[in-house]
């Protein structure tokens, strides 16, 4: 069975924990700790403040600003290797008689250029007692998915201006280098594979994980080469499946960040009464309550907080009746024992609520047409004769937003393989989405035929039969991506179509599944401690629903973890916003390298 809830992120903090805090302990030492922008965002995944107190952390100072001496306590830095955070620690220690901590522990999350081990070496090699790299440069942003630390990764893989330029090449480069650190965290060394397509970026960084893999494996601090161990790692192009990144979805997690203002995983709504008090809720994996509801169906959800709220408060019989949040606010005063269970769960009916109001509103009459378009067939299963007839009410609509007439005509587009230019500009013009034509346009450059033409035609992966599946008529749609994760497993994926980097794994190159039922042989038993590991990686982010997949097939598939990463978390706005963007200078869309 797959790792308990917070698998990559107990994982990751375990290796934090051996090679930092293990490595530079002293009984009763406190210590300080200095980070920058990703090691902060990387701690915060994966470990509170009572985990670094508990490890003899009494600050957390960020590398980057100007702080007060400390000269008789000792400081960790726990940094990247770049030019900006290795200014930092030198600033630390410019002068002895002038250092602002007594001595330095230096941790690199990865490998350290010689310019700048160089620097460090001319300027405090004095003060620094410890000096390592440790290998994670990914994000574990939930259990079972990882996104890297790319910065304007979308526009840098994909857009025209850098098409083959040395900047896509390096971008590259950093993926390739980051998705080695995820594997050397999971102490896999998987064989890699790739969907062969009309773009050859998918092969390009498969290759390069290939390479860096290999480099790995002989320079890790064992210095044996590691063989290949019982997982594969699956590179997918973005332009793969565009259908998952602009349906509407009506599971929780990716319906409440599809439709709620939700930034950095925060969730703001105000409290019930006249003096209503705004709030905030962080979603994260700590509310159990919400691993458990995620990857839910509204419907669903809707029917059992309530279920949940009354339970909690029947203990006690402390309300009467119909639950409404005021009452339950009341409950939480007379119950402090429960405080903490019901406020978790008045955030999610909060959540679920505003959800509700806004598909009653809109969403639920776009969701008939969506499902539609993008299966060919209607809830009934009739063959979808004419898209257009299908397409229009939305257009037509006064009430829906110009996104979601963009999304509508973006599902009828790649359901017909594309359209014609002259029906393009129709479309566009009609219903007044000019200045954001390029949402719709610049697929292209994701190998996305939006222009039809005998050249155009994708290779589409073949569907799986899901008609014996129970499923809500606004909700038939899978993404392609679970289609992929179960023919891997069941060893069916197509060698021509999903061609290997290296030598196959051994597990995966039978005739048969990697199932429960085939005993290893004893000389990969030890290997393969729990089970065999797929690991999916998305160049150009993956949607909530793809994320959802890889839970439910690991759920389904006892003998495989399934894991998923990207570049980044996308949702519908946002993809639809890169997009745009893909056809700007670089100027407008880059922030500036460090």
């Amino acid at each position: 069975m797959a790792p308990a809830v917070r698998g990559l992120k107990s994982l990751v903090w375990q290796k934090l924990k051996s090679s930092i805090f293990d490595d530079c302990r002293k009984e009763e030492e406190w210590k300080i700790i200095l980070l920058d922008d990703y090691t902060t965002k990387l701690l915060s995944m994966c470990c509170k403040m009572t985990d670094l107190l508990a490890e003899g952390i009494t600050v957390v100072e960020n590398v980057y600003k100007n702080r007060e001496p400390v000269p008789h306590m000792k400081a960790i830095y726990f940094i990247t290797p770049t030019k900006k955070s290795v200014d930092g620690l030198i600033d630390d220690f410019i002068t002895k008689s002038s250092s602002r901590y007594k001595a330095a522990y230096v941790y690199f999350t990865d490998f350290c250029p010689d310019n700048l081990f160089n620097k460090i070496k001319s300027s405090c090699a004095k003060s620094i007692r410890r000096l390592k790299e440790i290998n994670i440069s990914f994000f574990p942003y939930e259990s079972q998915v990882f996104t890297l630390n790319v910065p304007d990764a979308f526009y840098r893989c994909y857009s025209p201006t850098l098409e083959k330029t040395k900047d896509q090449d390096a971008v590259m480069q950093v993926m390739a280098e980051q998705i080695v650190t995820l594997c050397a965290t999971l102490d896999e060394n998987p064989g890699v594979r790739y969907k062969s397509g009309p773009s050859d970026k998918a092969s390009k960084l498969a290759q390069l994980v290939e390479k860096n893999l290999e480099n790995y494996y002989k320079t890790d601090e064992k210095s044996q080469i590691k063989a290949k161990t019982h997982s594969q790692l699956i590179i997918i192009d973005r332009g793969f499946d565009p259908v998952s990144t602009v349906l509407h979805e009506l599971t929780f997690q990716a319906m409440a960040y599809d439709l709620l203002p939700i930034e950095n995983d925060t969730y703001k709504y105000k409290t019930e009464g006249p003096a209503g008090k705004e709030r905030e809720a962080i979603l994260e994996e700590d509310d159990e309550l919400w691993v458990k509801i995620r990857h839910k169906h509204i419907a669903d959800v809707i029917e059992e907080i309530p279920k949940l709220l009354k339970e909690v408060s029947s203990k006690r019989k402390a309300t009467e009746g119909k639950l409404s949040i005021s009452a339950l606010s009341q409950l939480m005063k007379k119950m402090p024992h429960y405080r903490k269970e019901i406020s978790r769960q008045v955030v999610h009916l909060n959540i679920a609520e505003d959800c509700m109001s806004k598909f009653k509103s809109n969403i639920e009459r776009l969701c008939k047409t969506e499902q539609d378009l993008a299966l060919g067939t209607d809830a009934e299963g009739q063959k979808v004769k004419d898209s257009m007839r299908v397409l229009l009410p939305v257009l037509l609509n006064k009430s829906h937003e110009s996104y979601d007439k963009i999304r509508a005509i973006l599902l009828y587009i790649f359901s017909t393989n594309g359209t014609t230019q002259e029906n393009l500009d129709k479309l566009i013009q009609n219903v007044q989405i000019e200045s954001d034509s390029d949402m719709i346009r610049n697929w292209k450059y994701l190998d996305v035929p939006v222009i039809s033409s005998s050249a155009a035609q994708q290779h589409k992966h073949p569907r799986r039969d899901r008609s014996s599946e129970e499923t809500f008529q606004l909700s038939r749609w899978t993404p392609v991506i679970k289609d992929v994760m179960e023919d891997a497993i069941e060893n069916k994926l197509d060698s021509k179509e999903w061609p290997y980097c290296s030598q196959c794994p051994p597990t995966w190159n039978g005739s048969g599944a990697v199932s429960a039922r085939h005993k290893p042989r004893a000389s990969y038993k030890d290997e393969r401690k729990s089970s065999a590991r797929l690991i999916i990686f998305v160049i150009g982010g993956v949607t909530h629903s793809e994320m959802r997949s890889a839970y439910e097939v690991s759920q389904a598939y006892k003998s495989c973890e399934v894991v998923i990463g990207s570049t980044h978390i996308l949702t519908p706005k946002r993809l639809l916003d890169e997009v745009k963007s893909l056809s700007k200078p670089k100027d407008m869309v880059c922030t500036k390298d460090e």
